[in-house]
């Protein structure tokens, strides 16, 4: 079973209360949705959302034990083994040793971290409005680890070989993505 969007968000806020968590599944469900038009999978762009929103289900209550909580949970509730494993992939070589396969779950591996660092460098801007972010701002704070650094650099540039992007490539798309659908 893969669950409507209503039900996503029940799901998500059943075990996320927390704002910042909630806003983050939000940005990916919309930045999942929009990579999979831009590859060409349009008519799956549901089901790459779902996994966005779904992607850090656990994350809130049991980070110690992220995606493979998801992983129960899931499975308890009877979601389909597919929306399992692209969820729990995006947390290979951290918490689990589930590698993404497919394009989607490539996309979900690289962007996860992204889509934090975006919104990092957002809030130092004076406006604080992603409209105004410029792609080399990104790179800046990219290339300065101490800058976010909790948002893995090595994963993200991880995330950009497993889909053959250029890692500049990679973050231009991502902040226009993101732009796009704020």
């Amino acid at each position: 079973m893969i669950p409507e969007r209503e039900d996503a968000v029940k799901l998500l806020k059943e075990f996320n209360e927390g704002d910042f968590h909630i806003q983050h599944a939000l940005t990916v469900e919309r930045v999942m949705r929009w990579y999979a038009n831009y590859f060409g999978f349009s008519s799956d762009a549901d089901f790459w959302a779902t996994v966005g929103l779904l992607h850090d289900l656990d994350f809130e209550k049991y980070p110690e034990h992220h995606c493979i909580k998801t992983e129960e949970i899931m499975r308890e509730r009877g979601i389909d083994e597919k929306l399992i494993h692209a969820v729990v992939s995006h947390g290979y070589g951290i918490t689990v040793d589930v590698a993404p396969e497919h394009k989607m779950e490539k996309t979900l591996f690289a962007v996860d971290e992204l889509t934090g660092l975006i919104g990092a460098v957002v809030l130092m801007l004076p406006s604080k409005n992603i409209a105004d972010m410029q792609l080399k701002t990104l790179k800046k704070k990219f290339k300065d680890k101490k800058f976010a650094a909790g948002c893995s650099r090595e994963v993200i540039e991880k995330g950009a070989e497993m889909l053959e992007m250029p890692i500049d490539e990679l973050l231009e798309t991502t902040l226009r993505a993101m732009q796009e659908t704020a």
